[in-house]
C-alpha cells in the first residue's frame, strides 16, 4: 500500500494538483510534447517523486513548479495546494502576464456595429430579395 502511494502518473498528479479539470486534458498536453520534468520531455505514464521540477505551458504562460507531495485522488483546493510550490520566477511571469491582460483593450471594443437592429435587418431582407439572380437577367 505504501509503495503504491510513492509513485504518481504525471498525468493523475496534474489532475490532483488541480492544473487540468480533467486527467484526459493534462494527457493531451503531455503528449503534445508540452510538459516537462526536471528538463526532458515527459510522457504521461512517467513517476513523479518529491523533489521533480515540472514546466509547461498553461494559456500564454509557463509555469513551473517543484513537487512536494503525491497524490492520486483530487481534492479541495487547499489540499492541492500544498502538492507543489510554485517557483518565484513563475509568479513573476504570471503576474505580468495578468497585468498585461488587465492593461489591454477590451476585444469587444474592436467591433464598430452591434447587433442589426429591426430597421437594418428589414433592409437586409430587401437587398437579399431584389439580389441579381438567374430570373433577373436581362434578356427575360
Amino acid at each position: 500500500m505504501n509503495e503504491a502511494a510513492d509513485r504518481v502518473r504525471l498525468d493523475k498528479w496534474l489532475w490532483a494538483a488541480r492544473f487540468y479539470k480533467t486527467r484526459g486534458l493534462a494527457a493531451e498536453d503531455i503528449g503534445r510534447g508540452r510538459v516537462s520534468v526536471n528538463g526532458q520531455v515527459a510522457k504521461a505514464s512517467r513517476e513523479l517523486k518529491p523533489g521533480d521540477v515540472l514546466q509547461w505551458r498553461q494559456d500564454a504562460v509557463q509555469r513551473t513548479v517543484v513537487v512536494k507531495g503525491l497524490s492520486q485522488m483530487r481534492g479541495p483546493a487547499p489540499q492541492a495546494q500544498l502538492l507543489y510550490e510554485e517557483t518565484p520566477e513563475s509568479i513573476a511571469v504570471r503576474a505580468r502576464a495578468a497585468e498585461a491582460r488587465r492593461l489591454g483593450t477590451e476585444p469587444a471594443a474592436s467591433i464598430e456595429q452591434g447587433r442589426p437592429t429591426k430597421r437594418n435587418r428589414r433592409d437586409l431582407v430587401d437587398w437579399q430579395r431584389w439580389s441579381a439572380s438567374l430570373d433577373d437577367s436581362p434578356g427575360r
